[in-house]
């Protein structure tokens, strides 16, 4: 690729459609100007951020950044929060009829990838959050066949999943009936030589477990026992800097 069309690829187009096409950035949807501009709609989110106003102006911008600012680091400073604030105000978004239905169409084309169970049978899958705060967990999604989660294909090392919430699958699924889809009836039965396993699924002595943990979010118990967002960003140093920060990641 050419020096030219690489400069082009970083100053055509607003920020908000440049940070949607960074890498593993296909879950999010664009969010409308006029939705980030209401008031309203950012209530509650100005104490969560020291740069907030600096971070709001950023994503309002009508250029994406340049090379000289990927190198700024007053401007890195910045977009982290403006990265952070735009999920938030995404995971309000994506709960209004606008941004539901641009979620849908990603949705049936598959963009957020399928589940990784064989007997779901390349189900569509949405993504979640298991916490509503930032830091606590990435995002993960969930198969509305087998109704239980997964780290999505491509991990989203620098997507949140307070950036989509914990709510908003079945909300999406309760707002468009005709993507309701019936619970799988297909188990596997572990068998060796064709003959089921005593005390194991399929064996007629085979006990359900009494007492099975509900969770649909991470609570203060869960916090305790798992690793805290920046530590599991941390596995994959080509991501984040020595403090767990995110580095931005061009295509």
């Amino acid at each position: 690729m050419s020096d030219d069309s690489e400069k082009s690829q970083l100053t055509d187009g607003g920020w908000i459609a440049w940070f949607c096409s960074l890498e593993d950035h296909h879950f999010f949807c664009e969010v409308d100007e006029e939705f980030i501009r209401d008031s309203f709609n950012l209530y509650g989110l100005k104490p969560k951020f020291s740069h907030y106003e600096e971070a709001l102006e950023m994503i309002l911008q009508p250029d994406c950044p340049d090379e000289e600012d990927m190198q700024n680091e007053k401007f890195l400073r910045i977009y982290q929060d403006a990265s952070d604030l735009y999920g938030l105000i995404h995971a309000r978004f994506i709960l209004t009829p606008r941004g539901l239905a641009i979620m849908r169409e990603k949705y049936l084309s598959g963009r957020f990838g399928t589940c990784p169970r064989v007997l779901c049978e390349r189900q569509n899958v949405l993504p979640l959050g298991l916490s509503e705060d930032l830091r606590t967990s990435r995002v993960k999604v969930y198969c509305p066949k087998c109704e239980e989660i997964y780290i999505p294909k491509r991990k989203c090392i620098d997507v949140d999943g307070a950036y989509f919430g914990c709510s908003f699958p079945h909300i999406l699924l309760s707002a468009y009936t005709d993507l309701t889809v019936q619970p799988t009836t297909s188990v596997y039965i572990p068998k060796i030589y064709g003959f089921k396993i005593y005390k194991k699924k399929g064996s007629k002595f085979y006990q359900q477990p009494e007492h099975l943990t509900q969770m649909s979010y991470y609570g203060p118990e869960q916090l305790r026992n798992c690793l805290l967002y920046t530590s599991d960003a941390a596995d994959d140093l080509l991501c984040v800097d020595l403090g767990g920060r995110r580095i931005i990641k061009k295509k």
